[in-house]
């Protein structure tokens, strides 16, 4: 059980007691995602603290205990011994957990248990994946990227997602050259890189195609698949981070366009969009069995356009590409 490896690792940290406070952490243990402020104490075993707003939601979802929530200046009356926390809490909470603030650790023990996935995670994941391919199918791109996104969302929500797993992304044209780019009021124009995911029980998926039109989106295209398939085939347990990256970019670098490949191969995902690993040439982390990650290369050439393909990948002997999507879509214009 995911709660028994956790105090088996808290213990082994030294740590009495441990204070949760990201909503994505609280959802991993207890199967419930807060709506409202709400946190999690782990002593001997961990207690799940609700307001009322989301008390009956929690009490029916919950696998832990829940309790009503106390005031968050007694919330250290709650706590004893050795006090950690996520390494992401603000600051400005810690100063009520304890009058020693110097003594409070940190501990990884969350991030280092969602890095490898359950046989349910992976299910929700595969469910992700599946509304937003579903998604995509529907949409046209008659209108403005505004609009393509809005209806790429609305689709994925009917049919499933709680919500975007991101800000969705449908950068066309010169637009395209910037990984990132904001979704505009612009008129679609070739080539659209569409960058969207859903979620589904909280679980992300993240998937990118770039519709194409002319001879040069093609050439450039047809090299980033190369690439993608050159780092897919490389995943594996036990392989390094920076091994996977280099499969990719070693081949856009062959191919004369390796100042045009400006972001990392890669990342891993799950609950939020970015997890460890972060599968990058600087990054020397071994991917493990059951990990779930994005292989993504791409070329931006400035002022002209940028092509980007990414697909979601399961660590494993053989490992899995879990979007069945085409690589090359049509769109409707």
């Amino acid at each position: 059980m995911k709660i028994n490896e956790i105090l088996s690792q808290l213990n082994d940290e030294n740590i009495d007691s441990m204070f949760v406070y990201s909503p994505e952490n609280i959802k991993y243990i207890s199967d419930f995602y807060p709506s409202s402020f709400a946190y999690l104490i782990i002593q001997d075993e961990p207690i799940l603290y609700v307001n009322s707003i989301d008390k009956e939601s929690a009490e029916e979802k919950s696998q832990i205990e829940t309790r009503d929530i106390v005031k968050f200046t007694e919330v250290k009356d709650l706590l004893k011994g050795n006090i950690a926390v996520e390494n992401s809490l603000d600051f400005g909470l810690v100063k009520y957990l304890s009058d020693d603030v110097s003594s409070i650790k940190t501990s990884e023990v969350f991030y280092n248990h969602r890095k490898t996935k359950t046989k349910e995670e992976i299910t929700k994941i595969r469910n992700s994946i599946g509304i937003a391919e579903n998604a995509i199918k529907e949409i046209d791109f008659t209108s403005t990227e505004k609009y393509a996104a809005a209806s790429l969302e609305f689709d994925m929500t009917i049919n499933g997602s709680i919500k975007p797993a991101f800000d969705t992304i449908v950068a066309s044209g010169k637009r395209s050259s910037s990984p990132h780019s904001e979704t505009s009021m612009n008129r679609v124009e070739t080539p659209i890189v569409v960058d969207w995911g859903a979620k589904y029980d909280y679980y992300c998926s993240d998937i990118t195609r770039t519709f194409i039109e002319t001879e040069r989106q093609d050439e450039i295209w047809n090299i980033v698949l190369e690439a993608q398939k050159a780092a897919i085939k490389t995943i594996a347990p036990g392989v390094s981070c920076a091994d996977v990256d280099n499969a990719a970019r070693d081949v856009i670098t062959e191919y004369g366009y390796g100042e045009y490949f400006i972001h990392s191969t890669g990342h891993g995902f799950g609950l939020e969009i970015h997890e460890d690993p972060v599968v990058s040439n600087k990054v020397d982390m071994l991917l493990e069995e059951n990990m779930v990650i994005t292989a993504e290369p791409g070329i931006y050439i400035p002022g002209e356009f940028g092509v980007r393909i990414e697909d979601d990948v399961l660590v494993k002997k053989n490992s899995e590409v879990l979007t069945t999507l085409d690589k090359k879509l049509d769109f409707l214009l």
